[in-house]
């Protein structure tokens, strides 16, 4: 091959990168979120957020005790609340649908969704004292960024990540991630700030989150604030009353032996 023919094929090899960066570039956030519509629209509370409306499946009950839940990616948290309101009777339930969730308006962004975040604990924190803040999968982003920047009783996050720019590199490694990613949601660098009680439950084989950012997550916090479950037999989707360990946690039962850091 002549030099001419190599720089040409190389040429075109470095058009073709540049245009899959530039396409998972314009398109990540729908390569992150994916809006779900409510199943089961009653009990919505209504929070005015931006000038946005956003909506959050609740179901109310009197008494100190309230639960503030974030979802998954695709979580259609209106469902959700039915498993958690039979596993928590005594406890008042509020789950943010993301915005363009549920009816909520707008468009997910982190930034977005910690604003949304901050404007939903205001109010709950206004009508209870005892607050536990739980964190699914991608909600594990909002659950720390409240824990570390508000007062909670306890923080829950099930099937977490360090931070999604590290699931990306593990996910994408043939693409610069690190310039590419917009939401970048670090929770492994809130993590220190959480003073409140914190318990990880992890699957020991999670094709979705790989275990080991469970461990660096767990890793970030203050020694004695968190401890990190592995549980062998999860999976990242199992429903929540589907999983001892699930339950337990949010319960604030004892969940099974700790992992070391």
């Amino acid at each position: 091959m002549t030099v001419g023919r190599w720089l040409g094929w190389a040429g075109l090899l470095a058009l073709g990168y540049g245009g899959v960066s530039l396409l998972v570039f314009l398109s990540q956030r729908s390569l992150i979120y994916f809006p779900q519509p409510a199943a089961d629209p009653s009990g919505r509370l209504e929070l005015q957020v931006e000038g946005k409306r956003v909506l959050v499946a609740h179901r109310p009950h009197p008494g100190p005790r309230a639960l503030i839940y974030f979802g998954g990616n695709a979580e259609d948290v209106s469902l959700t609340r039915a498993e958690l309101a039979a596993l928590l009777p005594d406890t008042a339930l509020y789950l943010l649908h993301y915005r363009g969730y549920g009816g909520s308006e707008g468009r997910p962004s982190e930034a977005a969704l910690r604003a949304d975040a901050r404007a939903l604990y205001a109010h709950v924190a206004e009508r209870h004292s005892a607050v536990t803040v739980v964190g699914r999968s991608l909600g594990t982003g909002p659950a720390v960024h409240l824990a570390a920047t508000r007062p909670v009783q306890r923080l829950v996050l099930l099937v977490p990540f360090d931070s999604l720019l590290a699931v990306a590199r593990g996910t994408m490694p043939w693409l610069p991630v690190d310039l590419l990613l917009l939401d970048r949601w670090d929770a492994a660098a809130e993590a220190p700030l959480v003073r409140a009680p914190t318990t990880i439950v992890a699957a020991a084989v999670d094709r979705v989150v790989p275990t080991r950012h469970a461990v660096a997550l767990h890793r970030a916090f203050q020694p004695g604030v968190a401890e990190l479950i592995l549980v062998p037999d999860l999976d990242h989707n199992t429903p929540i009353l589907n999983s001892a360990a699930f339950r337990a946690a949010l319960q604030g039962q004892e969940t099974g032996r700790p992992h070391n850091r």
